[in-house]
């Protein structure tokens, strides 16, 4: 189980140090409603982030995923191939970063997260957390080294269990921050949406680029 949650630790930090995310969350706590609607936001997204894992494992197991098999030979070739997608989506991220001096634009759907309720802002945190390609990839690649560890159903579900509390601190960390600091924490929120916005794209790149090389590699060695 440890080698398992070794496996795991980095792709669920990838998760949880996406910036938009983060960036939904914090203007969530400066709406009308601002603990409610952060809370259910950050419901949802655990919700979107932990269902897509089970789901994913659930399907992984129904595969042989054993050392030496055809199936483990697939699974070698497809964290090739998802390696290579990410560094394609590291330069694009690159390229799209805003200029020196350029505010950096947001998801659209952002636009009215001021007049959210709490219902909103839950099913557009599940639908961040699920649908995310990002969290999606990283859940793939859980979910296969999950599969083919033969671990036990109570350590199964330790494993995924650690991997999505991971997975979700970066979006759960504002909501903290208010709940012990109070309106200390404001100033701290503004510089923390402030950056990640600016910075976003470079915070992916760098991500995108470190993950990629690394599954290529698992890739490569498991061929």
């Amino acid at each position: 189980m440890h080698q398992v949650l070794g496996d795991l630790l980095p792709l669920a930090i990838a998760v949880t140090i996406s910036p938009i995310p983060i960036i939904a969350e914090i203007l969530l706590l400066f709406t009308k409603k601002p603990k409610a609607n952060a809370g259910a936001y950050a419901a949802g997204f655990v919700l979107g982030v932990g269902g897509v894992l089970w789901i994913l494992v659930a399907l992984a197991g129904t595969q042989d995923l054993s050392s030496g098999t055809d199936g483990s030979t697939g699974v070698s070739w497809g964290k090739v191939a998802l390696g290579v997608l990410l560094l394609v989506a590291a330069a694009r991220q690159f390229r799209g970063r805003p200029a020196p001096g350029e505010t950096a634009a947001m998801p659209k759907w952002m636009d009215g997260i001021s007049s959210f309720q709490p219902a909103k802002s839950a099913v557009v945190g599940l639908v961040v957390g699920a649908v995310n390609p990002k969290n999606i990839a990283m859940a793939l690649a859980a979910a296969v080294a999950v599969a083919g560890a033969s671990l036990s159903s109570g350590d199964q579900t330790i494993v995924l269990i650690v991997y999505t509390l991971i997975a979700v601190l970066g979006v759960l960390a504002p909501l903290i921050v208010v709940l012990v600091m109070g309106e200390r924490s404001q100033a701290i929120l503004d510089d923390w949406k402030t950056w990640l916005a600016q910075n976003n794209a470079a915070v992916m790149s760098v991500l995108f680029v470190v993950f990629g090389v690394v599954l290529i590699s698992k890739g490569i060695s498991g061929l």
